[in-house]
């Protein structure tokens, strides 16, 4: 990796945490409503992921979308405007902070439904199967999800019809507030039953935004040129609770600690530094992206509500909200 790459990667981590910091700030003042679930933490794997995706390639994750979405570049703004119920949201205010969803970006959307997503990431392989249109489909979930039937299911058929599809796990240790260890009889809860679907055993660091990028980037390429799927687990940890409104009680505070040591932002930087770039540059950097994060905040802020009526528009593909049966 040049050191270019390196720094931009750093930027695009560092530009997902501030802003997941201030909507951590916008919950806790109110302004966001309904659940948040922040992924600080584990900026690397979105970050990672989405640098080795080509612009049309389908990825889609957890209700913990936010970095995913801007990783793949979506506006911020958008995004603010959309968890605080502002005109020009993302998705006009009807999806919040769990159904983020940008097709024109690639981001095929946030799905609450733990491992629920996973058999659509297999239908849009299937799908790019049938129309040889040369993309790869990119699906993110969690560790909890390795116990729910459509993880199965949809990893099974994936690797029967060796579709174009990468599953990557994002092992955080936690399933909300239950450690992942405590429930699930081997060490590594998706690469230790990836041998029951004929895939290869495959762990990165998730905390390591170049290790990401190589593994996965592998992965895609691999899928890309005919070779079927894989299973990735990315060992990561989230910083903050299960969500805004989770103080994460059931951790101690020294496992807390130990995991700030390691975490994306504090590694990539310290590469870094070790590389010759200044402690100066990166602190001008990250003052630069908080001031563009403060700045689109202000603006969400300052935007109005949506029109009322719009709630009756949209929601079906013919632009309306009558249910057909």
């Amino acid at each position: 990796m040049t050191a270019g790459t390196a720094l931009d990667l750093y930027g695009r981590m560092l530009a997902v945490r501030h802003f997941l910091t201030r909507v951590d700030v916008l919950y806790r003042q109110g302004k966001v409503r309904g659940p948040a679930h922040l992924g600080i933490g584990q900026e690397a794997v979105a970050v990672g992921a989405a640098s080795v995706l080509r612009p049309g390639d389908p990825s889609l994750g957890t209700y913990r979308g936010h970095a995913h979405a801007l990783a793949r570049g979506v506006p911020g703004e958008a995004i603010l405007r959309e968890l605080l119920g502002r005109e020009g949201g993302l998705c006009a205010g009807k999806g919040g902070s769990m159904h983020l969803t940008s097709v024109e970006h690639g981001w095929y959307g946030s799905y609450a439904i733990v491992g629920g997503h996973l058999p659509t990431a297999v239908g849009m392989a299937w799908a790019s199967r049938i129309r040889r249109d040369d993309k790869v489909t990119v699906c993110f979930f969690g560790d909890g999800a390795v116990n729910i039937g459509a993880f199965h299911e949809a990893v099974n058929l994936a690797a029967v019809w060796r579709l174009p599809v990468v599953f990557v796990c994002e092992n955080n240790l936690y399933m909300e507030y239950t450690r992942i260890a405590d429930v699930i009889p081997v060490k590594r809860p998706a690469a230790d039953r990836a041998a029951a679907y004929g895939l290869g055993a495959i762990e990165v660091d998730g905390n390591d935004v170049a290790a990401v990028r190589d593994v996965v980037g592998t992965a895609v390429e691999t899928a890309r040129a005919g070779g079927g799927p894989a299973l990735v687990e990315a060992l990561t940890y989230r910083l903050t609770g299960h969500s805004c409104a989770d103080g994460g009680a059931y951790r101690t505070a020294d496992e807390v600690a130990e995991a700030r040591t390691r975490e994306p932002l504090v590694r990539q930087a310290a590469l870094l530094r070790a590389s010759g770039v200044a402690q100066e540059e990166l602190d001008a950097l990250s003052d630069r992206l908080r001031a563009e994060v403060d700045a689109a905040a202000d603006r969400a802020l300052a935007a109005p509500e949506p029109d009322p009526a719009s709630a009756w528009t949209g929601m079906w593909s013919d632009g309306g909200v009558r249910w057909r049966s």
